[in-house]
């Protein structure tokens, strides 16, 4: 997953036939001058097996081939390694960048930490808060149109660690000092512009003021803006950033009342926040409410469409779980008194409960615990939740993958490298090598299998989500090889992974894992939860495989070996084939 950058560092050329051979010592990571912010880092390389390759005057452990990546830590600022192999030295400067705040010296507030830093806009009665980063013992206020709020000194908190953590198991949170951190909020009562906070700080006799950035608006619960979605797909989250976690799209059309603003960011009356620029502000509109009397369905060849006829298109959410699918309309009440749905071969029954006022879920319990993609859009102001019946199941032996269709995707490719083995192979390259084996073996297997690249060509993310719900496959597999963060253990962290993301690729994600596992007598690095992109599609279950870590040495040896390149694919065809078996 890693993306190093590939960086390959010669040492010295000691004559013109030295010059014309292949470097002995190369170092693909870190490059010189890295920055980071982990406490240690690992080096990626290789030498020729003969001989000692120091660092910083310490042998380290290589792979057969020569292969490293030992760990050092860091101290805060610069860190010099020199890596020697015989007469060759590489000199390689790391930067580790403190995680905690920078106190101000003297009078000052420390810079880039006034908050809000953005133009907030909240409704009446709502908490707006403000915080500082400025010297202990000093005196801390803002004030407000016309109104004065004291920012008080924090206690203590926890830091949480990032994500990708939990990749390395490290995910603890650990304490962080709150020495100048000072906070305090207060509330508006009636809709107005209260314009820009000025903050004020008082140390040893001395005071400044200093503008935020950030305006402040209270919003009048009488005007509150609607806005309608304008992108096929929404992205609608827990809070106002990109560090937010991902709701249910929303599709196309979709009309929601604006409740509030930060930055580019508007919170919708659901409680999701999206960026402003997926959608557009309906002028004079009155906030979205709808009421739903009958609801319809039509039975298509490969799926079964609920038609939920709308006056205004609202939003919806959608939750899998153990045979069942679950989709909720806010902004609306039920006036529902009669659902046709005849048998279908998906759905067994259909539910409804009117769950809070303007809140109605419908609850399609379905024959089979297994389910097989589903699609969300708006025709007008009726929403249309498709879902897609079970594929037939070939019943010849010799092809048992007959009638399916199977998307795969290289992962990477072209300018997107990937990660990067110790002696500079590219992850892109061995996805696409490993793909194609793959392909030929499911289709031995009767399977059509649609590939997402077939070369070393660069493909957005976005372009591959487009393929799948194009294509609508069976199920989709993503092929990567993997990395670790920084301070991953790059010597010890080794192993098969499969992610998942919607509920549906769960069971496929773990019998995959298992199977390939078993099959193949390779360590399990595990099964992950994971809002990836290639997980993310709902029209098929999506999950992405990572077969082997490009930075540990001595699996790197079997990620380029023909041999087991041939054996892995054979052993993830032979797992599909048998997990379509068990989902009969």
């Amino acid at each position: 997953m890693k993306n190093l950058l590939g960086l390959v560092i010669l040492g010295f050329i000691l004559s013109s036939s030295i010059a014309l051979a292949q470097p002995s010592l190369i170092v693909i990571f870190p490059q010189t001058n890295y920055q980071t912010s982990a406490q240690k880092i690992f080096f990626l390389g290789t030498a020729p097996p003969d001989g000692q390759v120091l660092i910083n005057s310490k042998p380290i452990t290589r792979s057969k081939a020569g292969h490293f990546s030992p760990s050092f830590p860091l101290q805060l600022g610069e860190n010099l390694f020199t890596v020697r192999y015989h007469n060759q030295e590489l000199k390689i400067e790391v930067t580790r960048l403190t995680t905690s705040p920078e106190l101000p010296q003297g009078l000052a507030f420390a810079k880039d930490s006034l908050t809000p830093a953005v133009d907030i806009a909240r409704l009446p009665g709502e908490l707006i808060c403000f915080s500082a980063l400025a010297p202990p013992n000093a005196n801390v206020s803002v004030n407000l149109a016309n109104q004065t709020v004291i920012l008080s000194p924090q206690p203590e908190q926890a830091q949480l660690p990032s994500n990708s953590a939990a990749l390395t198991g490290q995910n603890q949170p650990h304490a962080q000092s709150s020495v100048g951190n000072y906070q305090g909020c207060t509330t508006g009562a009636t809709a107005a512009v209260l314009g820009q906070p000025q903050f004020q700080l008082t140390l040893n006799g001395q005071t400044i003021t200093q503008p935020g950035s950030g305006k402040v608006q209270i919003l009048s619960r009488a005007e509150l803006p609607v806005a309608e979605i304008t992108v096929d797909a929404g992205v609608a989250r827990t809070g106002p950033n990109t560090d937010y976690s991902r709701l249910t799209p929303l599709p196309k059309g979709t009309r929601t009342t604006v409740t509030g603003r930060e930055g580019e960011w508007l919170r919708l009356d659901y409680g999701a926040w999206i960026n402003s620029k997926e959608t557009r502000i309906l002028p004079g509109a009155i906030p979205p409410q709808t009421i739903i009397r009958s609801v319809g369905y039509r039975q298509l060849p490969g799926a079964t469409e609920i038609v939920f006829p709308l006056q205004v298109p609202v939003p919806v959410s959608v939750q899998q779980s153990e045979q069942a699918i679950a989709l909720t309309l806010y902004n609306t009440t039920a006036q529902t008194d009669i659902i046709r749905l005849d048998d279908n071969p998906l759905i067994s029954r259909l539910d409804w409960q009117q769950e809070a006022p303007g809140q109605v879920k419908y609850t399609f319990n379905l024959k089979k615990a297994q389910q097989w993609g589903y699609k969300l859009r708006y025709d007008g102001t009726t929403l249309v939740f498709a879902l897609r019946h079970p594929p037939k199941i070939g019943n010849t032996r010799r092809k048992p993958l007959a009638n399916f269709k199977i998307v795969l995707d290289p992962g990477h490719g072209g300018k997107e490298t990937g990660a990067s083995g110790p002696t500079g192979y590219l992850e892109k390259d061995v996805n696409l090598v490993v793909s194609k084996l793959l392909r030929d073996d499911l289709v031995k297997q009767g399977a059509t299998v649609v590939m997402t690249r077939e070369d070393d060509r660069e493909l957005s993310l976005v372009e591959r989500q487009a393929i799948i719900s194009k294509e609508e496959p069976a199920i989709a597999i993503s092929i990567h090889h993997n990395s670790l963060p920084d301070d991953g253990d790059a010597e010890k962290i080794k192993g098969f992974a499969a992610f998942w993301y919607q509920p549906q690729a769960h069971n496929l994600a773990i019998f995959l894992q298992k199977y390939v596992v078993k099959k193949l007598g390779r360590p399990s690095y595990g099964v992950f939860w994971d809002n990836l992109a290639l997980t993310r599609p709902t029209a098929a279950p999506s999950v992405l495989l990572e077969l082997g870590f490009m930075s540990n040495p001595d699996e790197f040896e079997q990620i380029v070996n023909p041999e087991v390149q041939k054996k892995t694919a054979n052993a993830i065809a032979q797992g599909i084939s048998e997990w379509f078996k068990s989902v009969r």
